[in-house]
Formats: C-alpha cells, sequence, structure tokens
C-alpha cells in the first residue's frame, strides 16, 4: 500500500493490496493490477519476496516447525516428521530443508540464466531489464506463481521454444513436488525402489500433460483468436506450454479469455487435479486423483482391496483422499455460488474458471479479475488462501489423528445410485 510501491498517486486501495499480496503468496497468479505497469521496482521485489516465501512455505516451513517441537514432543511425532519430509532418520529434518532450499534456489538460477542469454542477445534488452525479467520470471515460474512482467504475460513469446520453454520446465520441476523431485535425483537408478507417492506422480504427470496438450490443440487449433493464426509447429508448442501451465502456474501464451467454452471447462479439471504433493503447485494433487481413481476401478471390477502401482492402498487413505475432494469441491460450489450473486451479469463458465484458478492457485483468468465487486474479490482471496493451504491441512490431519474406538454403531447399507 506504500505509495513507493506503485506509480498510482498515493498508493493503492486496502482490497487492491490485499488481494495482490494473497496472490503473491499463496502463487496463484491472479492479479487486479497489472504487475509490469502498476507497480515499481520495490513493488515487484516485495511481489516476488512473497512468490519465493509462498513456494517455500508450505513444505520448509512445516519442516522447520517440527523441528522445533521434535525436541520437546514424543518419539511418535519425530518418527511422523521424518516419514512426512521423506527423510532417511530421525535426526534427517536438517538436511531435508538444506535439500530444499539448494534445489530451489539451483533450479531458479539454472533457468533466470537460460532466460538471460534469450532476452539480452536475442531481443536486445539492456543488461539491467534482461537480468530482472529472467530472475523474476525464474523464481515466478518454479515456484508456479505465473506473475509476469508483461501486460500480455507470454503470448508475445508463443513461438519462441527459447522463453516457454526453459518456463515450461521450471513449471513442471516445481509441480512435481520436493519428496518426488528428491527421491528422482537419489534413486534415479532404481526406479523398483522409488516411493508410491514418486511412482504416482512421475506416471501421472505425462499422461496430462500429453492430454491435455491433444485436448486444447483439437478444439483450438482453427480458432483464429487462439492457435489458428500460428503456423502448424507453433500451434502444436502454444497447445503444450497451456497444457503444461493450466495444472500449476497462472503464465499464458494465448489469450485465455478467446478459448472456447469447451476448452474452460476442461482446464477447469486439469486446474483442480493440480500437480504433486508437498511441491509449488496446487489443486487437489496428482496422489488424491489417482487413489480415487484406484477406489473406482477396484470397484468396478469388484478386487477386495484397492491396488496401486503393485502396492495395496491403506484403507485410512481412502477416506482422505474423499475427503479431501469432497470439501474442494463443496469450496469450489460455494464460491462460485456467492460470486454469481454479488456479479450476476457474469457468465457461469467465466465465472467457475475463475473460482477454480483460486482454489488450484493457477491463477489463469478469462479477464474477469479486475471487474470482480469488492465482496466477490474478497471470496476469491479466501478461495487463495483455503486452496494453498486447505488440502494439505485437512490430508495431514486425517493421517495424524490417532483416535481410540471405544464402540461401533450398527452397520447398515443404504442403497447408492
Amino acid at each position: 500500500m506504500t505509495p513507493a510501491a506503485t506509480v498510482a498517486a498515493g498508493g493503492i486501495s486496502l482490497l487492491s493490496a490485499l488481494f495482490t499480496a494473497t496472490s503473491s503468496l499463496s502463487v496463484t497468479g491472479l492479479v487486479v493490477l497489472d504487475t509490469g505497469q502498476d507497480f515499481t521496482f520495490f513493488g515487484q521485489l516485495v511481489i516476488l519476496g512473497l512468490i519465493q516465501a509462498g513456494g517455500l512455505g508450505v513444505l520448509l516451513l512445516t519442516t522447520l516447525l517440527a523441528m522445533v517441537v521434535a525436541g520437546k514432543a514424543g518419539l511418535k511425532l519425530r518418527q511422523s516428521a521424518a516419514t512426512e519430509t521423506k527423510s532417511s532418520g530421525i535426526g534427517g529434518i536438517k538436511p531435508m530443508v538444506l535439500r530444499i532450499v539448494g534445489l530451489t534456489v539451483a533450479t531458479e538460477l539454472t533457468i533466470a540464466s537460460a532466460l538471460f542469454l534469450r532476452f539480452y542477445c536475442y531481443y536486445d534488452k539492456p543488461v539491467g531489464e534482461a537480468v530482472w525479467n529472467a530472475i523474476f520470471h525464474a523464481i515466478s515460474a518454479f515456484n508456479n506463481a505465473g506473475f509476469g512482467l508483461e501486460s500480455d504475460s507470454l503470448t508475445r513469446y508463443v513461438t519462441d521454444p527459447l522463453i516457454c520453454g526453459p518456463i515450461a520446465v521450471a513449471v513442471i520441476l516445481g509441480g512435481l513436488g520436493y519428496p518426488a523431485l528428491i527421491e528422482l535425483l537419489r534413486r534415479y537408478k532404481t526406479p523398483l525402489k522409488w516411493s508410491m507417492t514418486t511412482r504416482a506422480v512421475v506416471v501421472i504427470t505425462p499422461v496430462l500433460l500429453v492430454g491435455g496438450t491433444v485436448f486444447v490443440a483439437v478444439i483450438e487449433w482453427t480458432n483464429p483468436d487462439t492457435l489458428g493464426q500460428l503456423p502448424w509447429w507453433g500451434k502444436i508448442q502454444a497447445a503444450s506450454f497451456q497444457s503444461t501451465i493450466t495444472r500449476t502456474a497462472g503464465f499464458n501464451s494465448i489469450d485465455i479469455a478467446q478459448l472456447h467454452p469447451a476448452t474452460w471447462f476442461g482446464m477447469d479439471i486439469l486446474m483442480f487435479i493440480g500437480g504433486g504433493p508437498a511441491g509449488t503447485a496446487g489443486g487437489i494433487k496428482i496422489t488424491t486423483f489417482i487413489v480415487v481413481g484406484a477406489m473406482a476401478w477396484a470397484e468396478i471390477s469388484g478386487a477386495r482391496s484397492v491396488t496401486l502401482l503393485g502396492r495395496r492402498v491403506s484403507r485410512s487413505v481412502h477416506r482422505q483422499a474423499a475427503t479431501v475432494i469432497a470439501l474442494a469441491l463443496g469450496l469450489i460450489v460455494v464460491s462460485t455460488m456467492i460470486i454469481m450473486l454479488d456479479a450476476p451479469h457474469l457468465r457461469f463458465d467465466r465465472t467457475l474458471f475463475e473460482v477454480v484458478s483460486a482454489f488450484g492457485t493457477v491463477g489463469l483468468s478469462t479477464g474477469i479479475t479486475a471487474e470482480l465487486p469488492p465482496v466477490s474479490q474478497i471470496v476469491i482471496i479466501v478461495t487463495m488462501i483455503l486452496g494453498r493451504l486447505g488440502p494439505v491441512t485437512v490430508a495431514s490431519s486425517l493421517a495424524l489423528r490417532d483416535r481410540p474406538i471405544r464402540h461401533e454403531l450398527p452397520k447398515e447399507r443404504p442403497l447408492i445410485g
């Protein structure tokens, strides 16, 4: 809100500042102001700091909290903390934190270097501008935030693989999740020893990326406002980039507002699923999605237990996955209804897209964010916060709850369907 942060005389309103800060910290990317035009370098630096803090926050801060309380808690909590952070032993939390920070910094520096060379050598940007653009986009991409410094995001680079490529790679790496990334780095030669989480992320991520690419390309191939004007290879690249971005970050290389409504709905599904657990992506997470799919297949096939990638899934995990999805859908339904009541002039498909984007901390928009009335903006703020912290909080609380069963009620089977 300080005048030094924005170009507007006297600063910006509390609601606009709160919306921007929430979107940054939750690494969503929805904006009511133009990041590159309406904020000064100081304001952009504040946003970037919030993005970095938000990207590391969910895993890193909970790990630090575990380190603080581990000395005062019992053995069970220390074992739980070691398991949740995928460390090799009870005393391995501190090395895990260092690995997280090291992996983040190394990836961001690598992506920033690639972007700087392209901005400076090909687009002839001044050194300072090229450095800042490269750093900002690299941190925003790896943390799956989707904030950009251009008014049109990355649409001017739609056919440039040396800009879109590094950003897409950073988004994918950040969206895999820290446990999967670290296990892939440490055990890349022994995939049979990977955990179920890593195997699920490695198997489902390419499926969603390729499926999303085909989906966007087929529907938008002849749309003159999106892919229609591009060469065939540009169409494939743009569709692939948008498929990558849709599940986790808010960059766009084509105009989201001009997409077909069917494309919006398909992107709603991708945003709802999100990326890997304990990473910078949002959504219900790939593991939740695949567990529910395995539950459905087990019921259809008549299996006595739910199996996934060669392992039997614990019954407690069934309930956790179902609870996360039920609560997520409930949040989306309630938020959408409130905005429809507050802004009845907005189309349902655009409103739903905005809410799912907020819940999945994706940041893509059909262009209605800045038009939302104050109440609707507050709803989006709450949705971004709950979307960022809700799934991990619910899943963790359910997983760590240990309540003895003193009695059971009589069993009865209601009719389903």
